[in-house]
């Protein structure tokens, strides 16, 4: 091969392929479910959020309305993620283990 051009002492040389990083593998494992405890934005009243769930909108609303009625408490499903208010993290990892979940508590 021929150089083609010199860039501050590098010589650049065209080897026919491209240098465009390669996409990153996707996780092949269990899913992530961490769940925390969060206040921000509720005017200091905490809430218990799960993330990481792998189920489509209506089996997460499922199981939010049966973690809820676990709990005594109210909740949302917002943005993937259910919110149950109130401190119940260790209570809502206990339940999502028996159910099969790998959780885990997340935060302090």
């Amino acid at each position: 091969m021929k150089p083609r051009a010199t860039f501050r002492g590098v010589v650049l040389r065209s080897a026919g392929h491209s240098s465009a990083p390669r996409p990153a593998a996707a996780p092949t494992g269990p899913a992530r479910v961490r769940v925390s405890r969060e206040v921000a934005g509720r005017g200091g009243k905490g809430v218990s959020v799960i993330r990481g769930l792998p189920l489509a909108q209506a089996a997460l609303e499922e199981l939010a309305a049966r973690l809820k009625r676990l709990c005594g408490a109210g909740g949302a499903v917002r943005d993937g993620a259910i919110e149950i208010q109130g401190e119940h993290r260790d209570r809502l990892v206990a339940e999502l283990a028996k159910l099969g979940y790998a959780a885990k508590r997340a935060g302090g």
